[in-house]
Formats: structure tokens, C-alpha cells, sequence
């Protein structure tokens, strides 16, 4: 009997161990740090952020790419009014957010598999461009939610997750308008691709 036990229990353990390597998000971000751009960008008299979009040829999920953009503009809306009401002086610096890999379990498959769902990650790069077409910038902001604590809170973590990349790549902006300084990318060590 005690054996029985000690066998079901250890591979409840190699099973549960296993479901829960499969829950990491391969996503990955390159730095903990994104430098700082070329100028600042109240060099330029126009900011113009366009709607954020998936990196051509990848299918990702469209409401969590809706929740972004739609967090992204909120945070940017009064300074944007504010920038973009100075008197021009023909330059423009427009800002291309580009996800380029995401994964974000919400809605039924969150709420009837929690935590084995597996975990949400995004992936996102704003690549700022001058009039000429010259790249200014391009730092990528990376957000990701644990399995257990999507699970857990059911997918409100996930959701969270999507304002937090946006928070950053509008925190970014601001941060480097009046001075060029750079800003984090939101990954910490393990969230680094080692390569």
C-alpha cells in the first residue's frame, strides 16, 4: 500500500513537473536595457505614433493586438496634443510599434484550463523613423505573465500584462523627448535570450 503511494506521488511530481516546463514562454527579450536614441525627440516638431501592428507574416492574437493599441494611445494622448501643438518646423518623427511575437491565453481556455493553459508573453518594437526614412530608435519593450498567476486571477494577469508593455513603450517616449536617455525593455536576466 505504502508503495502504491509513494509511486503515485512521484509521478504526480514527474507529471506536474513536466506540465509545468511546458507552461514557460519561449519568448524571449535580447537586453534588460534598450539605449538611447539618436536625438532626442523634441528635436522633431511632429510625433506621429501609428497603429500597432504584427510583424508581417505572423498570426497573433488580435484582441490582445486591439488592448496594446488602444493602451498605448491612451497613455500617449496628452502629451502627443501637447508635442504635436508646437509651431513646425517640417520634421517629423514617426513611430512604428511592431509586435513581433505573442502569446496570450484569455477568454475560455484561461478561465476552464488556468494555470495549465501555460504562460502569456509579448514582444513588441518601435521602431522610430526621421523624415528621411533613417531609423532614429528601435527598442522593444517585453511583457510576460506567469502561468500560475494568469491562472489564478483568470486571465486578469494577462490583460495586466498587455498595459504593461504598452506602459513601457509610452514611458519610453516620454522619457527620451526632452533628452536622449534610453529606458528598460522590461525583461529581467532570465527573460534574456542568451544568444
Amino acid at each position: 500500500m505504502k508503495s502504491n503511494r509513494r509511486t503515485v506521488l512521484l509521478a504526480s511530481v514527474v507529471v506536474a513537473a513536466g506540465l509545468m516546463q511546458g507552461c514557460a514562454t519561449k519568448i524571449k527579450a535580447s537586453s534588460t536595457d534598450n539605449p538611447p536614441p539618436a536625438k532626442p525627440f523634441s528635436t522633431y516638431s511632429r510625433i506621429d505614433v501609428r497603429p500597432v501592428t504584427f510583424k508581417t507574416g505572423y498570426k497573433g492574437d488580435a484582441a490582445g493586438l486591439a488592448k496594446i493599441d488602444e493602451n498605448l494611445r491612451k497613455d500617449l494622448a496628452p502629451k502627443l496634443e501637447q508635442w504635436n501643438s508646437r509651431a513646425a518646423n517640417g520634421s517629423t518623427l514617426v513611430a512604428e510599434p511592431v509586435v513581433e511575437e505573442m502569446s496570450f491565453k484569455h477568454g475560455a481556455k484561461r478561465v476552464l484550463l488556468g494555470p495549465l493553459a501555460g504562460s502569456s508573453g509579448v514582444l513588441m518594437r518601435v521602431t522610430f523613423r526621421d523624415n528621411n526614412g533613417n531609423v532614429v530608435a528601435a527598442p522593444e519593450f517585453f511583457q510576460r505573465t506567469a502561468a500560475f498567476s494568469g491562472g489564478f486571477t483568470m486571465g486578469a494577469m494577462d490583460n495586466v500584462m498587455l498595459s504593461r508593455v504598452a506602459n513601457l513603450a509610452s514611458s519610453y517616449i516620454i522619457a527620451n523627448y526632452d533628452k536622449a536617455v534610453g529606458g528598460p525593455t522590461g525583461a529581467d536576466d532570465k527573460a534574456v535570450n542568451p544568444n
